[in-house]
């Protein structure tokens, strides 16, 4: 997302584009090619694993062999027709960063993200004196009650997708940043825009309770919307999630196979996200209506006969369709009006439009007529 913001690529750029050795047998010739897009969402048909059983024997190779092997592979799905997650997807998108930034992926990791946020703790490829301070690996507990202790996983030419050691704090730094809305510079690796982006639904899963974002995974929990990241290899499950619009992150590393992050992501969320809520919600202090808002309070028409009333409810401005009622919640049809200058408002709220709500005022102080949007609305005699 750095490079296409930088305009080194696009995200509808087939990746052969990048990477000439990305040949692949493809029973879909109709198909859609493969884009940096399809990689990121996982919807691109390649199957999930690069043509090595290294998750068998733990032998990983090297990004070259990946590709000399692809050949022997074969699209298993049209583009754009399913979602598979799929490990040699991020490899390929790993070398799309390569060859787009012309450095090694682990280089432009370590420079472009890794070093402005302060990750100290994390990498890309854990020198010999970090692996030693990794948590031991565990299997899962054995009938007998013991659990085996499994080997370092290095994944070689696999390492955009399963590569990288961190710790919680600098894992709380990159939740963080999903934070932040400001122009791209010093920490702010990504502008906001393309954060919001990433974490938009790209791809929607036919029961419409969760989707791919770009590199997320994005679902419904609890009337919000959850964007994440889980991660398994060999002794450790782990599962970040972020909601963005409280400002929570949650964060669990586990070393074991048999770990269950997500079972106590959600009860975080779930147990400890309203009280931090309710710790960072600064103290109700509302402050008294404008008086000169007396002014607008009314109902209003249109040449249709559509009838429109300005109220004040609980110190705010609001605007209400008569001719629109909520079949449930009355207030659902309330718009508020947010002041934006002179007898000038913004329509705000959930289901709000965001056009302006201009009162325009005659010689007598009182209102002429109303322009919402690009239509008038008048006194209602």
């Amino acid at each position: 997302m750095q490079l296409r913001d930088a305009g080194k690529l696009r995200l509808d750029d087939p990746i052969v584009k990048y990477i000439p050795a990305f040949k692949i047998r493809n029973g879909f010739p109709d198909a859609p090619p493969v884009t940096v897009q399809h990689l990121l969402t996982h919807t691109s048909g390649l199957p999930g694993e690069a043509a090595f059983p290294y998750w068998t024997d733990h032998d990983f190779p090297s990004i070259g062999e990946i590709l000399k092997a692809l050949p022997t592979q074969e699209i298993v799905f049209p583009t754009e027709t399913k979602y598979r997650y799929s490990n040699l997807a991020l490899a390929l998108a790993g070398e799309v960063v390569a060859s787009a930034s012309g450095e090694t992926y682990e280089a432009y990791v370590q420079e472009r993200i890794l070093e402005p946020l302060g990750m100290t703790d994390t990498s890309v490829n854990l020198s010999p004196d970090d692996r030693m301070r990794l948590a031991a690996a565990y299997s899962r507990r054995l009938p007998d009650g013991t659990r085996r202790i499994l080997p370092f996983t290095d994944s070689r030419g696999l390492t955009p997708a399963a590569n990288m050691s961190s710790t919680v704090e600098d894992l709380a730094k990159f939740i963080s940043l999903q934070f932040q809305d400001e122009k791209a510079g010093g920490t702010q690796v990504l502008k906001g825009s393309t954060l919001r982006e990433m974490h938009r639904v790209h791809w929607l899963f036919p029961s419409w309770k969760s989707g791919r974002g770009l590199g997320w995974s994005v679902r419904q929990f609890g009337g919000k919307t959850l964007v994440g990241h889980s991660g398994w290899v060999a002794g450790y499950q782990t599962q970040i999630g972020v909601i963005v619009e409280d400002k929570i992150g949650v964060i669990v590393l586990t070393n074991a196979d048999d770990g269950s992050p997500n079972t106590y992501l959600e009860q975080a969320f779930n147990l400890v996200g309203p009280v931090l809520l309710k710790a960072a919600a600064p103290s109700p202090k509302p402050s008294p209506p404008d008086p000169a808002w007396n002014a607008y309070i009314g109902l209003y028409t249109d040449p249709t006969f559509w009838d429109v009333e300005v109220m004040l409810l609980d110190g705010k401005l609001y605007l209400y369709n008569h001719d629109y009622p909520p079949e449930e919640n009355a207030r659902g049809a309330l718009v508020e009006l947010a002041p934006e200058g002179p007898h000038t408002f913004r329509m705000t709220g959930e289901d709000a439009t965001g056009d302006l709500v201009v009162f325009e005022m005659g010689p007598n102080g009182e209102v002429r007529r109303v322009k919402v949007g690009e239509n008038y609305i008048f006194p209602k005699k």
